[in-house]
């Protein structure tokens, strides 16, 4: 029988308020004229600045989609790379895997841009490059640290039980290690967020098109508002995310 412990409803209340917080200021800004207003002041004739044909909630819409996307793929290419690495007999492969997902970080995003873009050309495929790469690392490395955490005592008692290495793998070790591995991938989401905002200096569009339209009209205001707004973004996802990840099993 499930019991819930008197402290549990509370705990989780605490996490469920920011994230309803934090996305309701993002609905909020994304209001047809309310941050622009807010912001006119800042701009240099005093009026709310122009943000264009498309309104704010497409342009999140579309910021949104391109995180989205770019973690589908980073969870398709990282966790089997991290199972793949975490396998005995294979310390040699998995150093030369961490060594490479880390480049994706190590070389700055307008570098990794700039040399997909004569391949790639613009638009979304290079901008999917950049996001992925970059937000493939807390992936593989909190996959791998998470599958190399699981206790050999119980690896030894699957193994006891007679299950084969590929049910050990779905049974035993991977729910072990979702935790971990979850919380990378809120890391990732969350890098992405802000990772996104370059792509729109290729044609991705997104709520980056408002930081690169405002910087070329030197309009502070209009900056702040893809500034706000793509913070908002994933301060919502950050703590919709940590609902997942923190969230305390039932005893």
């Amino acid at each position: 029988m499930t019991t819930l412990s008197p402290t549990r409803t509370p705990h989780r209340l605490r996490r469920v308020w920011p994230a309803l917080f934090w996305t309701g200021l993002l609905v909020l800004g994304l209001l047809p004229g309310v941050l622009p207003s807010l912001l006119a002041p800042l701009s240099a004739d005093g009026r709310p600045p122009n943000i264009g044909d498309t309104p704010l909630y497409r342009l999140a819409l579309v910021h949104l989609g391109l995180v989205l996307g770019a973690e589908l793929l980073v969870l398709l290419l990282g966790v089997p790379l991290a199972v793949a690495v975490t396998r005995p007999g294979r310390t040699a492969l998995r150093r030369l895997v961490e060594a490479l997902t880390g480049l994706g970080q190590t070389v700055p995003t307008l570098a990794i841009l700039a040399l997909a873009v004569p391949t790639l050309g613009l638009g979304l495929k290079p901008t999917l490059l950049g996001l992925v790469l970059y937000g493939l690392v807390p992936v593989v490395s909190n996959g791998i640290a998470g599958l190399l955490g699981v206790d050999p005592a119980i690896r030894d008692a699957a193994r006891g039980m007679g299950m084969t290495g590929a049910q050990r793998l779905w049974r035993v070790e991977l729910p072990l290690s979702l935790p971990v591995l979850l919380a990378g991938v809120r890391t990732s989401t969350v890098y992405n967020v802000g990772t996104a905002t370059i792509g729109a200096a290729l044609g991705a569009g997104g709520l980056g098109l408002l930081i690169v339209n405002g910087l070329s009209e030197q309009n502070t205001a209009l900056v702040l508002v893809g500034a706000i707004l793509s913070t908002l973004l994933a301060l919502s996802l950050d703590a919709l995310l940590g609902l997942v990840v923190s969230d305390p099993p039932a005893s």
